[in-house]
């Protein structure tokens, strides 16, 4: 008879600090240069056409 073994494979999901710092800053810059793009079409471009 053929012997079948039972392997459990634990592994644990370890949260990497280092790229939730990294992957916080590039989303943080992201919300940035869009709120600043916002800031310069209110500010300066819709002006022009009022």
């Amino acid at each position: 008879m053929e012997e079948r073994k039972n392997i459990e494979v634990k592994r644990e999901e370890k949260t990497d600090n280092s790229l939730v710092g990294a992957t916080f800053i590039k989303y943080a810059a992201y919300i940035i240069i869009f709120f600043g793009l916002l800031w310069f079409l209110l500010k300066y471009v819709f002006p022009m056409f009022g």
